[in-house]
């Protein structure tokens, strides 16, 4: 809905809506609010990533293949796995795996079943940089949940609603091919 759609619904509302109507604009004007939030939220969380390591002074990686490299943690997936978990949501995920292969941060061989299949893992430096992120999202989550800004209780809501969005988009892309 656009904010015109949004204006022109909320007047209507005024003019003596129904709660039927009231409703749908408040789901509608929500899920606007979620989605803008969701892309702010993703656009700070590689800004606070990123100040992470220029704080530490290791300015040789980017935020997005930090959180890869989090992400991967201890696994041994393919690049394909990446994307399909949910790993990587960028386009270019072979441009990183290559630039972190070069860098020393993932090891990578070819899959001995589907020798077109490349199967990924951390080195020694790749976790060094997932537990600069874990520490990074451990001391967040124990910032925020000491200063009463998230709730448990919150948490599990928001993230029922927020997987249950995944779920609806993942179905509705699939409807598309």
């Amino acid at each position: 809905m656009s904010n015109s759609a949004a204006y022109a619904a909320e007047e209507q509302l005024l003019e003596g809506g129904t709660g039927d109507e009231a409703a749908a604009l408040d789901i509608d004007s929500g899920y606007l609010e979620t989605l803008a939030l969701i892309e702010r939220l993703h656009r700070l969380l590689l800004d606070v990533i990123k100040d992470e390591f220029e704080r530490l002074g290791r300015v040789e990686i980017n935020a997005v293949q930090a959180l890869l490299l989090f992400n991967i943690g201890n696994k041994v997936m393919t690049a394909g796995e990446l994307k399909s978990r949910g790993y990587y949501q960028g386009s270019n995920v072979s441009y990183n795996l290559k630039k972190l292969v070069e860098g020393g941060y993932i090891d990578h061989q070819r899959c001995d079943v589907d020798r077109r299949s490349v199967r990924v893992r951390l080195t020694e430096k790749g976790m060094d940089v997932h537990r600069v992120v874990a520490e990074l999202f451990k001391r967040h989550a124990s910032d925020l949940g000491a200063h009463g800004r998230l709730r448990s209780e919150g948490m599990q809501a928001m993230n029922t609603d927020l997987r249950s969005v995944e779920r609806y988009w993942t179905e509705e892309i699939k409807y598309i091919y």
